[in-house]
């Protein structure tokens, strides 16, 4: 596509699911290959550049060479060299057609929404999903938008999907594995429940990254992801993306993100691509220590409940395995005696730090009852697993006793 052809593209996407993905050049390269390389090469623009990393365009307009020929990018709200990289980059990495960053993964999902719903339309998802996911699915959306969002029952059950997916169901929507109960959900059934309707699937793939599952060979037509998370690994930038085929993403940037004005930085997309670049080695560590934890945790005698892929008796071990390369570097554990055994154990954490994100190098734990899924009522809550004695935990990069040791100092306190 053209650059001109671009700048003036403002028909909204209507989702076709005979249509054929577009094929990228970079396919036959190694994942670790494409999050070095895709899309920028040191020879490329030689000349104007002369370096080896790619480079930072802060500016937030560019100039015109000729009236009457806008160029691309042409202001900052659509997009900077940069953040056409990244977004390139990211799209390289899922295996979609086109990819568009935003200010922050929750940001990234109201624009996809925005986009292709209008009022009367609806969402078909569970409550297994991302804290400020919920609160625009039961909130933001039906509230000032008309827009609603129907939750299945039974996640795990296809007809579940199949029964609240009607003639104005715009997007299903599922996040694997989710945060914070790291329920793994059926890619590929969900997909062609929703496909059999006609209806786009969109993934939310912060959890596992395209180093460890790639939904879209799977069936997925939309990557969600928040770029803040593991992605970016180290709690400095503030991101989110959605990929798919180059139309929808187009659509988004034209018709929403361009007014929306809620941008991601040109600083922390460069930052996010040096990230980019060690994400495999970075997620291998992760799941190999959330896996020691795991174990650990699943051993222990004031431990009621873990919730990780990796261990035998999750009840979707076996999917996960299909479904995923590793297990990923998140999971949660239930403690007694409800929120006041979660504050006991968290106040007495030494070398975990009690933080409000994860997917972070330093290991960290959060409360989600009461900070990221406070919205919920209790019932919902309960149905989701996030009960008042659940902790989650983002397993670090540290050396795996050492987090096991303050996670035994802090439950030796009960």
């Amino acid at each position: 596509m053209s650059d001109e052809q671009r700048f003036f593209i403002r028909d909204p996407w209507a989702f076709d699911p005979k249509e054929q993905r577009s094929l990228r050049t970079d396919t036959h390269l190694g994942f670790d290959t494409r999050a070095l390389h895709a899309g920028f090469h040191p020879l490329d623009d030689f000349e104007a550049f002369r370096s080896f990393v790619p480079p930072i365009t802060p500016s937030m307009t560019f100039p015109y060479k000729t009236f009457g020929k806008t160029p691309y990018p042409v202001y900052g709200r659509t997009a900077t060299p940069i953040n056409r990289l990244l977004e390139d980059r990211l799209a390289s990495l899922e295996g979609g057609g086109a990819g568009i960053t935003a200010g922050s993964g929750s940001q990234a999902l109201f624009n996809l929404i925005f986009t292709i719903a209008r009022p009367g339309d609806n969402v078909v998802t569970s409550l297994n999903v991302f804290g400020e996911g919920y609160k625009q699915a039961a909130h933001i959306f039906p509230q000032r938008c008309g827009v609603s969002f129907l939750f299945v029952d039974n996640p795990s059950n296809t007809d579940s999907w199949d029964a609240l997916i009607d003639a104005n169901t715009k997007l299903v929507w599922v996040e694997t594995p989710s945060n914070p109960c790291l329920f793994v959900t059926d890619i590929a059934a969900i997909a062609e429940t929703a496909h059999s309707h006609k209806v786009p699937l969109l993934v939310d793939n912060t959890t596992a990254t395209p180093a460890l599952q790639k939904p879209m060979t799977l069936g997925a037509d939309i990557i969600l992801l928040s770029i803040t998370k593991f992605l970016a690994g180290n709690a400095t930038v503030l991101g989110g993306a959605i990929v798919g085929s180059e139309d929808l993403i187009e659509d988004i940037r034209w018709n929403t993100t361009e007014f929306v004005g809620a941008v991601m930085q040109p600083m922390e997309a460069w930052l996010t691509l040096q990230y980019l670049e060690t994400l495999s080695l970075r997620m291998e560590r992760h799941s190999a220590n959330a896996q020691a934890v795991a174990e650990f945790l699943s051993q222990h005698p004031k431990v009621c409940h873990v919730n990780y892929s990796g261990l035998p008796d999750h009840p979707q071990h076996q999917l996960a395995k299909r479904q995923m390369r590793e297990q990923g570097g998140l999971l949660s554990f239930v403690v007694p005696d409800g929120m006041a055994g979660a504050a006991k154990v968290m106040n007495s954490l030494e070398l975990v730090v009690h933080a409000v994100t994860f997917g972070t190098s330093r290991t960290i734990c959060m409360h989600p009852a009461t900070i990221t899924h406070e919205h919920l009522t209790q019932n919902e809550r309960a149905s989701a697993g996030i009960v008042d004695g659940l902790i989650r935990l983002s397993v670090g990069l540290e050396d795996p006793a050492d987090i096991i040791a303050d996670l035994e100092q802090a439950l030796g306190r009960l």
